[in-house]
């Protein structure tokens, strides 16, 4: 471990310090291609809600960062902490860059790894990793979010055991959706939930992209429809059955959440801390007036703070000791410190804090849907009452 020689504001107890070397170099790396080629273009993608998707997957492709933390067919196999600071990195450029990346390697990509055949997982993963395919995870639905045990999309067997599925119903708020080249999408059968993939084209199936969002405007919503659409019998994953399936990848795309909250929190405190230092009022710079200090130093020691978490649950994570409830500790706690700092930060900036040519408010808009999707703050709210007290509120 290096000693720090210097204070950064950026991060006062240089928790950096704490990450080896190889986790140093993803960090700046991924940091540095976002410097290049999200940063300079991100204001006017959230600003007119689009995304060069297709323009971008390969290029984290290259990067490494598609299905990082998944081992064999293209992917790279790096340790928890590892795909935590890419995802921290990401972040701090958008939410919705993470989102893709979460979507990609911890759900779509995932789902396959863990529960697909190996002719499944040769057929999609080393071009998901290379960002030549798109994935997206379809679980939540119109009429159910946190209760996705109650699901209406139905899948059933057409021609006996070894025939053909027939999958019907919707999907709602599906990052990728209408781009995806696969879907993972999670049905009821008569032996339970079951996760299916559907190919881009398969007819019946329809995807609509969503729009008038406040949040996530440089990311892809979709909803998904299936009607009646024919599976063959090797389109299911086989490797699964039960709620199980969806909820353990839906416990990776939250660990890479609670990393990547604190890069937005990090982002929106020292864009304040930078813009209280140039912005003069009563001829000095209102970094120098009491107040604007104790927010700065607030935001400081929230963001800080959340970096240690965030490191912790990684380090259990990496000694496979983490359990669900720890996800949810991070999760809850991290998204809900990045939008007060998010809030803090827009004072500071004062009128400049709502447009597009700073971060912040647009880092809070994001915020907003990452509170709410990969379980809401209600729902971790709950896990962690459960933990504590030993008694389930959830009906």
């Amino acid at each position: 471990m290096t000693k720090p020689t210097r204070i950064d504001p950026a991060d006062l107890l240089a928790v950096g310090d704490l990450l080896s070397d190889e986790e140093r170099l993803i960090r700046d790396t991924v940091r540095r291609f976002t410097e290049e080629r999200i940063r300079p273009h991100i204001g006017d993608w959230f600003e007119h809600g689009t995304v060069p998707v297709r323009e971008l997957a390969p290029e984290l492709g290259a990067l490494g960062v598609l299905g990082m933390h998944l081992d064999g067919y293209g992917c790279a196999g790096a340790g928890a902490v590892a795909y935590g600071v890419a995802c921290m990195e990401l972040e701090a450029a958008d939410s919705g860059l993470r989102s893709f990346v979460s979507v990609q390697g911890s759900l779509a990509m995932r789902s396959i790894h863990a529960y697909g055949s190996e002719e499944q997982k040769q057929r999609w993963l080393p071009g998901m990793a290379a960002g030549e395919l798109i994935g997206c995870f379809g679980l939540t639905e119109p009429d159910f979010g946190s209760d996705p045990a109650n699901m209406r999309t139905r899948a059933v067997r057409k021609g006996g055991e070894r025939g053909d599925w027939v999958l019907s119903g919707s999907k709602m708020w599906i990052t990728n959706g209408s781009i995806a080249d696969v879907a993972v999408v999670w049905a009821q059968t008569e032996e339970g939930v079951r996760g299916f993939l559907v190919e881009r084209g398969t007819p019946g199936l329809t995807a609509t992209d969503v729009h008038g969002k406040l949040s996530l405007r440089a990311s892809v919503t979709s909803e998904l429809a299936f009607d009646e659409v024919v599976l063959p019998a090797d389109a299911v994953l086989p490797g699964v059955t039960g709620l199980r399936g969806p909820l353990s990848s839906l416990n990776e795309a939250r660990y890479g959440i609670l990393w990547g909250t604190v890069g937005a929190a990090r982002d929106c405190y020292t864009a304040a801390l930078d813009y209280a230092k140039s912005r003069i009022q009563f001829d000095r710079p209102i970094a120098g007036f009491q107040l604007t200090q104790q927010k700065l130093v607030e935001m400081m020691l929230e963001v800080e703070k959340a970096y240690l978490v965030a490191l912790r649950i990684g380090r259990l994570k990496e000694e496979g000791a983490a359990r669900p409830q720890h996800i949810s500790f991070g999760k809850l706690n991290n998204v809900r410190t990045a939008l007060e700092v998010a809030r803090s930060a827009r004072t500071v900036l004062g009128a400049n804090g709502i447009t597009t040519e700073y971060p912040v408010l647009r880092h809070a808009n994001n915020l907003e849907s990452v509170l709410t999707y990969e379980g809401t703050s209600e729902i971790h709210t709950l896990i962690l009452g459960e933990a504590i007290t030993g008694e389930s509120a959830y009906r």
